[in-house]
């Protein structure tokens, strides 16, 4: 099996790698900005039962999140309710969702309270405060914690090898079983490391673009 043949096939299993990120990133951020409303809201059982939610997902490992999106539905209903793919994406986007709300409300509850009244006063509905005048501090707060999450994100989609999505770890393994090569398995790495290299310059940039706003 020559060098460039296996080139090709793990681009094919980054293929969906790059999918299922790019997949949970669209999805998971606005809903992580909702989960985190409702942990913030001033109704207590609504902010119990969503927190109560945040703390089990946090606290069960995706990869068995992926397994009972795929196989529980079967057991329960005689038939798989979602695809391979389909539960790999819905266990990703709420796993990720939960992560993010803690730092939507941690940025959020950074910001003192004075300019919520300041803008208030100046005639602002509360919605308009948070667009106009604490979001985009929120977000120059959360850029390092995101980058984090969103960089553990890349690596997370092996995960998806779970329940046979041919992501690229699963690529490479598969050289192991049909070729005895074990050097494709290590290859992808190096997929993984341009992948995050180019996260980290892209975060890098917009931490600079924001840095007139001061913490």
């Amino acid at each position: 099996m020559g060098f460039w043949e296996v080139t090709l096939s793990l681009l094919g299993g980054l293929e969906y790698t790059c999918l299922i990120f790019a997949l949970t990133l669209v999805l998971a951020l606005p809903l992580g900005l909702v989960i985190s409303f409702g942990s913030m809201s001033k109704f207590k059982p609504l902010a119990y039962v969503v927190k109560t939610f945040v703390w089990i997902i946090r606290g069960v490992p995706l990869m068995l999140q992926v397994i009972i999106f795929f196989y529980v539905p079967g057991f329960l209903f005689g038939t798989p309710v979602l695809s391979r793919f389909a539960s790999v994406v819905a266990a990703f986007v709420i796993n990720y969702a939960c992560y993010f709300s803690e730092i939507y409300r941690g940025g959020i509850e950074s910001i003192p309270k004075g300019q919520y009244e300041a803008g208030q006063v100046l005639g602002m509905t509360k919605t308009q405060v948070f667009f106009k005048v604490v979001l985009l501090q929120v977000i120059k707060r959360i850029i390092p914690p995101m980058s984090n999450e969103i960089i553990t994100l890349v690596k997370d989609t092996s995960l998806a090898r779970t329940i046979s999505v041919y992501e690229i770890i699963w690529k490479g393994e598969a050289f192991i079983k049909s070729d005895g090569l074990l050097w494709p398995l290590f290859y992808t790495g190096i997929f993984y490391l341009l992948f995050n290299g180019l996260l980290t310059v892209i975060f890098g940039k917009l931490e600079k673009k924001l840095d007139y706003f001061k913490s």
